[in-house]
């Protein structure tokens, strides 16, 4: 499926004029990437008995915001990253102005891929409602908005640092199980697999925070170090390398929980979960 997905951003950037730009969204699209949330989609879509590829728009879309949200968040007025996916940051190729707007039109395709797919208008209306609100001001953006003013500050406490966690990279993931909930009509599971998605996203950023402290840029293909470089403020200001991960590890046993509420343990969405659980880049 990760080929397909890779085919298809393709084939998305194919429907616009040359320009800079689209160069440089391009570079950052089709950047070698894990494409975590579009597999978790289609991958639960599967586990619910239906054919994954009733999921490629939506998951192709949820990509584009991806990208948009990294080549946005390495920004010198933001995380001011040089590396991401193993290559020099889209601002360091293009220039900033480039990545500005690279960024912004990756997030306009998103939702142009969602209202010219052929889903139903109720299962459009449903999934462009979904991906705003997740990506918006109490979405995505307020974890971003949060890191921002956590910089060379200190946080109050670890509560306040993992929701900026839930909110900046749980949402979307969040929203990759909610879409496939839609998708297939079960919609009682939604604030379940929701659960799921802030918790994954909590565990992620905290695996990150472990990795960039512990880890050479080299092997994790983005840099490392730069959160005490930039004076961030991360999980481990409150806890050790070993707590960290010892959270990690309770995390994702409340996720395995919550999905053999869902009958779908041992299932390829618990598989892809326990890849997230194991990864070390």
């Amino acid at each position: 499926m990760k080929k397909l997905i890779n085919e298809q951003l393709q084939e998305i950037l194919t429907q616009y004029e040359p320009s800079k730009v689209l160069e440089s969204a391009s570079y950052s699209l089709l950047a070698p990437g894990k494409r975590v949330r579009p597999l978790l989609m289609l991958a639960l879509i599967k586990d619910y008995g239906h054919d994954p590829y009733l999921g490629t728009d939506a998951a192709l879309a949820l990509e584009l915001i991806q990208t948009y949200s990294i080549v946005h968040d390495d920004l010198p007025a933001m995380d001011d990253d040089d590396y991401r996916r193993g290559q020099l940051s889209n601002h360091k190729v293009f220039g900033e102005a480039n990545a500005v707007l690279a960024g912004s039109a990756l997030l306009t395709a998103a939702f142009e891929t969602l209202v010219s797919s052929t889903y139903n208008n109720d299962i459009k209306v449903k999934l462009v409602e979904l991906f705003s609100r997740q990506a918006g001001l109490n979405g995505m953006i307020l974890g971003q908005s949060i890191d921002l003013e956590l910089e060379n500050k200190e946080a109050e406490s670890l509560d306040l640092i993992l929701k900026m966690y839930d909110l900046k990279t749980g949402c979307l993931l969040a929203t990759a199980l909610e879409t496939a909930a839609i998708l297939v009509n079960k919609e009682s599971d939604r604030e379940t697999l929701r659960s799921i998605g802030y918790k994954c996203g909590r565990a992620f950023q905290i695996q990150d925070d472990v990795f960039d402290a512990t880890k050479e840029t080299e092997e994790l293909g983005k840099t490392t170090g730069s959160d005490v470089d930039n004076k961030k403020v991360t999980a481990l200001d409150f806890l050790s390398i070993d707590e960290a991960n010892e959270l990690v590890a309770s995390l994702y046993q409340e996720i395995r929980n919550e999905l053999q509420v869902l009958n779908l343990n041992n299932s390829e969405i618990y598989n892809m979960i326990e890849y997230l659980m194991n990864r070390q880049t």
